[in-house]
């Protein structure tokens, strides 16, 4: 029997009660499924139809579970954690403080400059399984790559005592690598499928719902290591502050979205796996299923990290830790991701 740690329940009338060390889910009285507690990391749920017990929520904060509450999008809605592991000060001081000094603009950039470097390495790790078989696409995307790594000089160029004094510069930066960026990604996506290139919010074709919904599954995880590390996950530097907004956790997602969430959707898409619509419009339960999978499946493949073997969730981890670490003074720099092509 495999060992379940990432539960994700959307069935309309599903009901999450807890009973003796696992947590068990009903649909219309039906038992459809336990997972042990002690094995489960997280535990998702969609904000429409589905109930979960005061017992079931206690529990997952006494096993350090977060549970995780979204939309049809994808889009998180809600997240609960132990009162415990949001009540560190020391960290979210120093972070506070950083904002205003050389340190906020140093881990903007990093996180940028990772965010660039892996978009470029996954145009490059795409286009080396086409240099035989298709050489004019090789070539198309080794260019695509080389115009948006371009782009890194002119972060490294950037100087500033607080990212407010060179925010804008760097957004733009970080916007015309990605416009060349999904000009190489297109490439990639038949032609049969007429997709119009990457679209953010409200989007209504079935790739960039299928983008947002998987970027919706990897900010939880994003959101988990902020919060496990100290950090305020509203408080970020690249990203401006707004109400509502979880400004680092944007800021801490940015390298990660090419290697975990870009990859698993172009996977999906080049296998020719249909991505359904619902009645509404929206991703459909099989489909959104599909996508949380892969991605946390993604998310356990191992990556080389330091001159070690890790997956992107316990890389996410130690990213976040390390961020707290500079912040506070401790470390003498901070560097992002980067992954390997």
């Amino acid at each position: 029997m495999s060992i379940i740690k990432h539960l994700f329940i959307q069935d309309y009338g599903a009901f999450v009660s807890k009973h003796q060390g696992r947590l068990r889910i009903t649909v219309k009285g039906e038992r459809r499924q336990d997972a042990p507690l002690l094995h489960l990391e997280t535990l998702t749920l969609a904000d429409h139809g589905v109930s979960i017990s005061a017992d079931a929520i206690a529990a997952c904060a006494k096993y350090g579970i977060p549970v995780h509450i979204v939309d049809s999008r994808g889009e998180p809605v809600a997240s609960l954690y132990a009162s415990a592991l949001v009540g560190t000060v020391k960290t979210r001081r120093a972070q506070l403080l950083a904002y205003g000094d050389e340190r906020g603009f140093l881990a903007a950039r990093a996180l940028a400059l990772g965010k660039i470097r892996n978009q470029a390495a996954l145009l490059k790790y795409v286009a080396k399984y086409r240099k035989e078989k298709a050489p004019d696409l090789y070539r198309a995307l080794r260019d695509a790559a080389i115009e948006t790594l371009g782009h890194e000089q002119e972060l490294l160029a950037l100087a500033a005592e607080s990212i407010d004094d060179v925010r804008e510069q760097m957004l733009s930066a970080e916007g015309r690598a990605a416009k060349a960026y999904w000009a190489g990604v297109k490439l990639l996506v038949p032609a049969e499928l007429a997709w119009p290139g990457r679209k953010g919010r409200h989007a209504d074709d079935p790739i960039n719902m299928a983008l947002n919904y998987g970027y919706g599954v990897l900010y939880n995880e994003v959101e988990r290591a902020a919060v496990l590390a100290g950090l305020d996950p509203y408080a970020g530097f690249l990203h401006t502050d707004r109400p509502g907004k979880p400004s680092l956790v944007l800021d801490l997602i940015e390298p990660f979205r090419a290697p975990v969430v870009d990859r698993t959707i172009l996977a999906i898409v080049g296998k020719g796996t249909p991505l359904a619509l619902d009645k509404r419009g929206n991703l459909d339960h099989p489909t959104r299923s599909l996508i949380a999978e892969k991605v946390h499946s993604r998310l356990d493949a191992p990556e080389r990290y330091k001159g070690q073997r890790l997956s992107p969730r316990a890389i996410l981890q130690t990213q976040a830790r390390e961020l707290a670490s500079y912040l506070r003074g401790e470390a003498d720099a901070f560097t992002a991701f980067q992954t390997s092509w």
